[in-house]
């Protein structure tokens, strides 16, 4: 068969169902091969697009999300996305065109050595030199995308290679079983655990994958231990749980923070340093650091672990339940989760404060309150990067895994509403809501169009305040309220969400908030809200949470 052929039957027998990406000349073979493959084509306005709804579908499946460029500004537009998978912590399979080989060694049409630039921010990128190594290669790449800690892969076709004839059969896909825990660290970690006075969890992104969340609970409830999570471990504990101590990641800290002053053993459970760095977090010394992830601790000064367990987290945190149970059940819990209960109840009534606020614009508090509200557990929030990250990330707490998505490890703009499609695709049962700053969602606003020929019915939501309201946040807290010039102008976003032939809908109170969402979803297509957004919170909140001192 021709080599693009054996290429598109390796991605079939890797269980590929879609693939998000723009073509180009180079890959022509490879889109002709489609045309008799069972796998969809989702043709996408931007090639950084497709990149994040690969992302978010290898996210929420814990299958390698798969995208596809043309060579040149093709590979340059994948990066973005790319290195926001990788860094977040997706699988993702990258195929990118290439010229012949022929013409590579020397000055040549759009000819850039892709794989160089790929390989920084990927966990392996590999060009294929002919058609006898495509089987090797398309394997080794969901092998190394798929394997904790999951990421980036990158595959490049040379148009010639694509032509080549091969007489080769898809090497057969084995599931590889990841380590389990050393017996003896397993033991430290107990033993620490049942030495320690005012213990406490933090729970990152790794705590939501592989069933590490269900193991997490057990260990919890067994223990009587409160659980933080950072904003990429939300629903590792439901927020009903009394366990749930809600997210910690804000910059000026928060009351779950003071817990961490506090205390004399912090466990880590699927932390991933780029998530919430540990100065931030460890600000007394002293603490007994005991480390749970799919890897070895990260060396830093303020993360000097004690115990460091790199086993599969979901399988370390069974055989610390089970050690447990073996030597203390009589005593369980060995903590008194009531003590957290002050903690727990003040950040509760402070997400409630402002739900019945009606003043307008909307306050960010009022309108996640209505989000939340209006979601059901196993729907699916994704956050783009801006202000409004930071209210989403405090504000929207989750009762299941995986219902809350954001960029913490990038943090790349124009994330969220392009990444809704793959989510849509990964979850059509659920209902897909992005939340994006006007600023980041005019980065990628081409994608509605593919939302809209797609027929998905995804709600985007954006906040309306016409500027970079991060940024100015950041610098007002840094420059004692001064800022540079960061306003920028907006189109009407009803007419703009109906040229692109959607419902489109402009809040004009805060009472709009939740008759809009209910609009949107009941309409059958894509809709978009606009709301107008009361940023002059984002200082008001740094002053409260400065002035935090309230022992926990």
């Amino acid at each position: 068969m021709k080599a693009s052929d054996l290429f598109v039957k390796c991605l079939e027998n890797e269980g590929v169902e879609r693939i998000f990406g723009v073509p180009g000349e180079e890959n022509a073979d490879m889109m002709i091969s489609l045309l008799d493959s069972p796998i969809e084509f989702v043709l996408c306005r931007h090639e950084q697009s497709a990149a994040f709804m690969a992302d978010t579908y290898g996210r929420l499946t814990g299958k390698a999300g798969v995208c596809l460029a043309t060579l040149g500004p093709g590979a340059t537009n994948l990066v973005t996305g790319l290195a926001d998978a990788n860094m977040d912590r997706a699988p993702v399979v990258a195929i990118i065109g290439q010229g012949s080989t022929k013409r590579l060694h020397k000055e040549s049409h759009q000819n850039m050595d892709s794989i160089a630039m790929m390989k920084p921010i990927s966990k392996w990128a590999q060009s294929i030199y002919s058609a006898g190594n495509i089987t090797e290669v398309v394997r080794k790449a969901f092998k190394i995308a798929e394997m904790e800690k999951p990421g980036v892969t990158v595959i490049e076709l040379p148009e010639d290679i694509a032509k080549q004839e091969i007489d080769e059969l898809p090497l057969k896909p084995v599931t590889a079983r990841r380590p389990a825990a050393d017996h003896k660290a397993i033991k430290a970690a107990v033993d620490a655990i049942m030495d320690a006075k005012n213990p406490i969890i933090l729970a990152g992104n790794g705590a939501i994958r592989k069933r590490a969340a269900k193991q997490l609970q057990r260990f919890a409830h067994n223990t009587g231990i409160g659980v933080v999570n950072t904003f990429m471990g939300k629903g590792a504990l439901p927020m009903t749980d009394k366990h749930c101590l809600y997210t910690m990641g804000l910059g000026s800290g928060d009351y779950n923070n003071l817990a961490f002053d506090d205390a004399d053993v912090v466990i880590t459970v699927g932390y991933d340093l780029v998530e919430y760095a540990p100065q931030a977090w460890n600000r007394t010394p002293g603490k007994t650091i005991i480390h749970l992830d799919f890897t070895p601790a990260e060396v830093d000064k303020d993360f000097q672990v004690t115990v460091d367990i790199a086993a599969d987290l979901a399988d370390a945190l069974w055989q610390m339940n089970e050690e447990l149970e073996k030597r203390a059940k009589d005593k369980f819990p060995l903590f008194d989760i009531s003590s957290r209960s002050k903690l727990r109840d003040i950040m509760t009534k402070d997400f409630e404060a402002e739900k019945d606020d009606t003043g307008f614009p909307v306050k960010p508090q009022k309108i996640l309150w209505d989000v939340r509200q209006f979601l059901g557990p196993k729907d699916i929030l994704l956050s783009d990067v801006g202000a409004h990250k930071m209210w989403v990330s405090r504000y929207y707490q989750c009762i299941e895994p995986n219902t809350c998505l954001i960029s913490n490890g990038f943090c790349t703009m124009g994330f969220a509403m392009p990444g809704s499609i793959g989510a849509k695709y990964a979850c059509p049962d659920s209902k897909v809501l992005s939340i994006s700053g006007d600023a980041g969602f005019m980065m990628n606003v081409q994608e509605l169009e593919t939302a809209v020929r797609k027929k998905q019915n995804i709600v985007a939501m954006v906040w309306v305040d016409g500027e970079y309201g991060l940024i100015k946040w950041k610098q007002q807290n840094g420059f004692n309220g001064k800022h540079s010039d960061l306003a920028f102008t907006n189109p009407d976003f009803t007419m703009l969400a109906n040229s692109f032939g959607m419902l489109g809908i402009t809040v004009d109170s805060a009472e709009g908030v939740t008759p809009a969402l209910r609009e949107a979803f009941a309409h059958d297509g894509s809709a978009l809200i606009a709301v107008p957004v009361d940023y002059a919170e984002n200082m008001k909140l740094t002053d409260r949470l400065g002035n935090v001192s309230v022992a926990m």
